[in-house]
């Protein structure tokens, strides 16, 4: 369950290393973001030469919750730490790699390149 003011790892290789939720993006009344949902991050930490900066706005994906994410069969699948990929105004990842696992929550016809680029689908 992501909200505003909440920090997420990044999960790519686009030079940021911590990023800070702005928005949740769908909607006026909107409060909360769980794994698949895209919110609007601010770059709180980045590696020197990345393709962003310190300061940067821009999209991501929530890719892991610590929160969970309940499936049809009942089970619950959540993670140690809260973490997205950036991307770009298409919606498309700004990284070339993605670190650590992805659920399967993600297989969606605009997420089919991040489940591509991931090490491990759970």
């Amino acid at each position: 369950m992501i909200q505003m003011q909440t920090e997420l790892d990044v999960a790519d290789n686009s030079g940021a290393r911590r990023v800070m939720c702005v928005k949740v993006l769908g909607g006026s009344k909107r409060r909360y973001a769980s794994v698949g949902d895209i919110i609007k991050v601010s770059i709180k930490d980045a590696v020197p030469r990345g393709k962003v900066k310190k300061g940067d706005v821009c999209h991501a994906v929530v890719v892991r919750t610590k929160k969970g994410v309940r499936r049809q069969d009942s089970s619950v699948i959540r993670f140690d730490t809260n973490a997205a990929i950036l991307l770009t105004p298409q919606l498309l990842p700004l990284g070339t790699r993605v670190f650590g696992p992805v659920p399967r929550e993600m297989r969606t016809e605009r997420f089919m390149k991040i489940i591509s680029l991931a090490s491990e689908v759970l």
